[in-house]
């Protein structure tokens, strides 16, 4: 693995973006991007299986991870996450990639894929779609909103494994290893995630309303596979079959016993989706 940044432009001025790399530069490109509250690490065992044929990009979005925080909280929006996506693909020089998103990441990558002439071949959507109910995102405001300082690592931990159980059964290497990896030292020495607590803005004010991105859904045209939590309230049952009848028509991979989002960690997970990039 290895480290890098680039500039990305805000209307407020410029912000690095922080990036892993795996693999060879010469081989097919996947970019990874995460969920709301992680960062580019949570990809490392996807990306470490991966490299092996594929040179995987795995980003820090705007306000999580290694990536620097915006001046002003309401740059926190996807126009910004696809220009800086943008940027990032402009950077790796590459005319095609495929794209693997998990929920916020997924989003990124539907809009994307959406657009003319998008450098996306193969599409891999982590337990989200185009339609997301208002119950899902309220459950994540609340604990986005939380005053979220822990007293030290283990205590983090603790925090990490009551909010992420619907990841599904993780070791306590892997537990450790999350924590490690998404946390923030502050000044006094407490541990916060790492990402701007004012990622959770959005969240906070005003009134939460369903996501409904259908129409952007339809104009996919690339392979699609979507995978899902058999108990997430994210990505709803019938949501996930809609997407295998319009748009791209998308496969479907069910975990069982998993909610939001599965981890990409297991083995069979990490099976889906290579055979999938590699067909």
């Amino acid at each position: 693995m290895r480290s890098r940044s680039i500039l990305g432009l805000n209307p407020k001025g410029f912000h690095r973006l922080h990036y892993t790399e795996w693999g060879s530069p010469g081989d097919p490109t996947i970019v990874c991007v995460h969920g709301l509250s992680q960062n580019a690490r949570s990809f490392d065992a996807l990306a470490q299986t991966l490299s092996a044929a594929h040179h995987v990009v795995c980003l820090d979005v705007v306000g999580r991870g290694q990536s620097g925080w915006l001046k002003d909280p309401a740059g926190y929006t996807y126009p910004q996450y696809l220009a800086d996506a943008n940027v990032l693909i402009a950077r790796l020089g590459v005319d095609r990639i495929d794209w693997i998103g998990t929920s916020m990441g997924g989003l990124i990558g539907i809009m994307l894929a959406a657009m003319e002439n998008s450098p996306i071949r193969r599409l891999v959507i982590n337990d989200v779609g185009p339609f997301v109910p208002k119950a899902a995102l309220e459950r994540i405001g609340a604990y986005m909103s939380q005053d979220n300082r822990f007293a030290d690592l283990a205590a983090f931990e603790t925090h990490l494994r009551e909010v992420y159980a619907p990841f599904g059964p993780l070791s306590d290497d892997q537990w450790r290893r999350m924590a490690t990896l998404g946390a923030r030292k502050n000044e006094d020495d407490s541990i916060s995630p790492s990402y701007d607590p004012a990622i959770a803005n959005a969240f906070c004010q005003g009134p939460l309303m369903d996501v409904d991105l259908w129409p952007v859904w339809d104009a996919i045209s690339c392979p699609t596979l979507v995978l899902r939590g058999t108990q997430s309230d994210i990505l709803l049952a019938e949501t996930a079959a809609e997407m295998t009848q319009r748009g791209p028509r998308a496969s479907v991979v069910e975990f069982a016993g998993i909610g939001h989002a599965p981890a990409l960690q297991a083995g069979d997970q990490i099976a889906a989706i290579r055979g999938f990039v590699n067909a």
